[in-house]
């Protein structure tokens, strides 16, 4: 199987898997669980950036559609689509030369990939919860949330990472 189709085929199965799973999900009546985020974490890097965010805006438009969020996820996905690439830069400590780098389990390291993770998906929480919240009136609370669904969302984004990419020896 190609990397396109493998990518276009992970991209639906997440997808369908948040809208008619995980978009169901509410521990303790505020954690939510956000997976689709993993089909954007593993995007190539090789792909021009108007492409990304032009798959990042679909993505956050899609899960929009079914969460009745307006607008919001598309927001958050092209805000961390758009931090994604610094953040590459950062955690490797000097600028992509344009040599092909994967961020699989089997080519980064665990400490890399969790960093990696939590960061993008505490950009995304931050700024989708606090689009909603709309307020600072009740910040303890949506700080709360905010980490909660951080910690929940990456946990089971690594869990399926490491279930279902094979790693290399």
């Amino acid at each position: 199987m190609s990397k396109v189709t493998a990518n276009i085929l992970r991209f639906i199965v997440v997808l369908l898997a948040q809208i008619f799973v995980f978009g169901l999900i509410h521990l303790f009546g505020c954690v939510n669980a956000y997976v689709y985020l993993l089909a954007l974490l593993l995007l190539p890097l090789e792909l021009p950036r108007w492409v990304q965010y032009l798959i990042a805006f679909a993505t956050g438009f899609i899960v929009d559609m079914f969460a009745m969020s307006y607008g919001v996820h598309a927001f958050s996905c092209v805000l961390m689509m758009f931090v994604r690439p610094y953040l590459v830069n950062a955690l490797n400590g000097r600028p992509n030369d344009g040599s092909i780098e994967k961020l699989t389990p089997g080519d980064k390291d665990f400490s890399w990939i969790l960093l990696y993770t939590v960061i993008l998906v505490f950009i995304h929480q931050l700024s989708a919860i606090m689009l909603e919240a709309f307020t600072f009136r009740h910040f303890g609370r949506t700080l709360l949330v905010i980490l909660g669904n951080t910690a929940f969302t990456t946990i089971l984004i690594l869990c399926f990472e490491y279930l279902f990419t094979p790693v290399k020896k």
